[in-house]
């Protein structure tokens, strides 16, 4: 994994990495991941706009990083703004515990083996904004991380129905770590942001207020722990009631309801055994299928 330190402005920040992936040969003229098609340039140029409105500095650091790398600046836009709106093959599951002495977040991800050593790991600490760091493989986005203020986001993709100009998963999970310092906080900003695609959030604080988000460009339906528990998880798929009409059960989700269940079943029955320890077991398949594919999650976090 690739580790990445980012300070300054957000310009600055962009065009310093940029510019170093240049001198190293490395150009962003092109996605590994999925074709840039005329409907994703499209689709990134409306979304242009409402980031221009709800979060301008993310555009100067993506036109730091054009400038630096000497690419178009909407061949970045497009890679980025139109993830995780059109299907792709991504897997995670994502849960999170607290007990009288700590809070544990933990997350899997699977992705692409050919771009394994181009994930990162990430610390920003740029002006105007919480410092954070974070976990991505679409560099500018993230899709887990804690901040300066205890404030720890993960997201898990779910295939959508809907997409519409706005913040995409990856680009919700960096704006949440860089302007939100606790769960609540975190709540509000998303009822108030536009939502591009359809996709989980796993949000905990250092007070111990846990949730799972469930949302896409229609809905937002907030998930706390039950009474009696002291969890929440989630994987590749809505779980609550308001949100089944938007599961997609035609799709192949890598048996996200499986890898929920296990999650949901262990930390249920392990309610006295809630250790960092516990936690990557639970990770590892320990406790029943979890992430067992061939090849393996290409990294797992847990953040205590």
């Amino acid at each position: 994994m690739y580790h990445g330190r980012f300070k300054g402005t957000h310009y600055d920040a962009g065009y310093k990495w940029g510019s170093l992936l240049l001198k190293k040969g490395k150009k962003f003229d092109y996605c590994p991941a999925f074709a840039l098609t005329e409907e994703r340039y499209a689709f990134a140029k409306e979304c242009t706009v409402e980031y221009q409105k709800y979060f301008p500095e993310i555009l100067e650091e993506i036109q730091g990083i054009a400038d630096g790398n000497k690419v178009p600046v909407e061949t970045l836009h497009t890679l980025l703004f139109s993830m995780y709106c059109f299907e792709l093959s991504n897997k995670c599951t994502c849960f999170v515990f607290s007990t009288k002495d700590k809070i544990v977040f933990a997350r899997n991800s699977d992705f692409l083996v050919s771009i394994e050593k181009l994930y990162m790991n990430c610390i920003y600490n740029l002006e105007d904004s919480y410092s954070f760091n974070g976990n991505t493989t679409a560099f500018v986005q993230m899709e887990d991380g804690v901040n300066t203020q205890g404030l720890a986001v993960g997201i898990t993709f779910v295939y959508p129905h809907f997409r519409k100009p706005g913040l995409n998963a990856g680009m919700l999970t960096r704006y949440l770590l860089e302007k939100c310092s606790t769960t609540i906080e975190a709540l509000e900003a998303l009822h108030q942001l536009p939502i591009a695609s359809a996709q989980t959030l796993t949000i905990a604080d250092k007070s111990g207020e846990i949730a799972v988000v469930e949302c896409n460009t229609k809905e937002i339906e907030i998930i706390h722990p039950h009474d009696g528990e002291q969890f929440v998880a989630t994987a590749n798929n809505f779980n609550s009631e308001k949100m089944q009409d938007y599961r997609n059960p035609d799709i192949d989700d890598w048996r996200s309801s499986e890898r929920y269940q296990t999650a949901y079943t262990a930390l249920i029955e392990n309610k006295d055994n809630y250790t960092v320890k516990f936690a990557q077991e639970l990770l590892a398949g320990k406790y029943g299928f979890m992430c067992q594919f061939n090849p393996l999650p290409l990294y797992q976090t847990v953040l205590q």
